[in-house]
């Protein structure tokens, strides 16, 4: 990994992976600080300024204590402001969660805990919905990268990560 856009005059912390993918699986775990905010985002250029600009994101989220009002499809496991993760069971702040992201195509689904929780396919007209009616609308490219990076957000709080390992399908 390396931070993103290294050299630039970006603050964040996020670190993105040397490697693009397409077609892949990828498990790792994680474990969050007390009302703490992250996310696992894949398919990410670096040709935005932000890599939450093109890649969906697997939240990463202390749901239980996370100030303010917290939407379902903002939620741990969630596809981030889309679609809401269902039927998981998420540990407790500093515990290790499992999560898995597998895409194949525009299919994707969300793992947590061994748990599928979420299942969309990329440019369907479903997908292009949800994108239409959410705060992704301004982002032209948006779920639209067919080969990117994989990029851990630093989003302000503590947030770990290990046993990080990806299958290109």
């Amino acid at each position: 990994c390396k931070p993103f856009q290294e050299g630039s005059e970006n603050k964040r912390g996020d670190l993105i992976s040397e490697g693009q993918y397409e077609n892949f699986e990828l498990k790792l775990e994680w474990k969050i600080s007390s009302q703490g905010n992250s996310g696992i985002m894949f398919r990410v250029s670096e040709e935005y300024d932000q890599p939450y600009a093109t890649g969906p994101e697997y939240q990463v989220l202390d749901d239980a204590n996370y100030p303010g009002e917290v939407k379902t499809e903002n939620q741990s496991g969630s596809n981030y402001d889309l679609h809401a993760a269902t039927g998981k069971t998420l540990k407790p702040v500093g515990e290790w969660n499992e999560a898995r992201i597998l895409v194949k195509g525009d299919h994707v689904e969300h793992w947590l805990n061994g748990t599928k929780v979420v299942e969309y396919e990329l440019n369907s007209e479903d997908w292009k919905q949800r994108v239409a009616n959410s705060k992704w609308k301004d982002f032209p490219g948006y779920g639209t990268v067919r080969k990117g990076h994989i990029d851990l957000q630093d989003h302000g709080n503590e947030v770990w990560y290990r046993n990080i390992m990806i299958q290109e399908l």
